[in-house]
């Protein structure tokens, strides 16, 4: 494993920029490569073995890439391939599972829901997690809709109000005090979800925990980058660049590209 190697990262689209941001903020050293893989987004309405399919796909480009660690920037991904993916490649995977555990351990009430895709909610990972939580009431909702209008670029539509407000007035009535979000897209959505939530209710997702063990896995490999340089980055889509550069403010060179 290269130091000077880039992290790569690789989501269904837009949505694990959330994740990129926060191994950003605590290794800003590191080059870092993501891909978008908008073409094929949501990836959470297809099969076990079309999100397999894909992932690979990924992984095989970023590792010609020279890749020295992958962040699977995508629930979906990470609960339905993640384990196929460890068993076919060598380099280190650093996956993303839906913030239960915390949420669990911290709720006054043992209620808590959950927002997440319908390839997380079903996958066998997923239902790992929860049985080891059984006192606590969990509130499953699948997203429906939400991941394609933010692909758009439509968080603040009038659409996403009506989506959110239906899926999580039910929690509220149900009492909850987390609200897990379980799809790195949901991040970008908490303006419009605190607008909802009454504000005793808490809201967490997985980003700074996934910061936090890449970065312990490439102390583990001593494969930090010792530079002091900022790293470079580069993002790829393979759809329209537009949501992906307004989403990062602009501030970085977004390339379209087949992979």
């Amino acid at each position: 494993m290269n130091n000077n190697n880039p992290i790569g990262l690789f989501d269904s689209g837009i949505g694990g920029t959330s994740i990129w941001k926060e191994i950003h903020d605590l290794l800003p050293n590191e080059h870092t490569i993501y891909l978008a893989d908008s073409k094929n987004a949501p990836y959470g309405q297809k099969s076990k073995e079309e999100i397999i399919a894909l992932s690979i796909k990924n992984t095989e480009y970023l590792l010609n890439q020279n890749a020295k660690i992958i962040v699977v920037a995508c629930n979906t991904a990470t609960t339905n391939a993640i384990k196929e993916l460890r068993a076919k490649y060598d380099v280190p995977f650093i996956g993303i599972e839906p913030a239960i555990k915390p949420a669990a351990i911290h709720s006054e009430k043992h209620i808590i829901g959950i927002l997440a895709t319908q390839g997380t909610l079903n996958s066998e990972l997923f239902h790992q997690t929860v049985e080891k939580f059984h006192d606590t009431k969990i509130i499953e909702q699948i997203g429906h809709g939400l991941v394609p209008l933010i692909e758009k670029g439509e968080m603040n539509s009038k659409e996403m109000d009506v989506l959110l407000r239906q899926y999580l007035e039910p929690m509220i009535d149900a009492n909850i005090d987390y609200l897990v979000l379980g799809c790195s897209h949901y991040p970008y959505l908490i303006p419009q979800i605190k607008k909802i939530l009454p504000k005793e209710i808490k809201i967490i997702d997985s980003g700074e925990a996934v910061a936090r063990q890449t970065k312990t896995i490439l102390a583990e490999n001593n494969a930090i980058n010792s530079g002091k340089d900022k790293g470079k980055v580069i993002f790829y889509t393979n759809s329209d660049p537009k949501v992906l550069n307004d989403i990062l403010d602009h501030k970085y060179t977004v390339i379209r590209k087949d992979f």
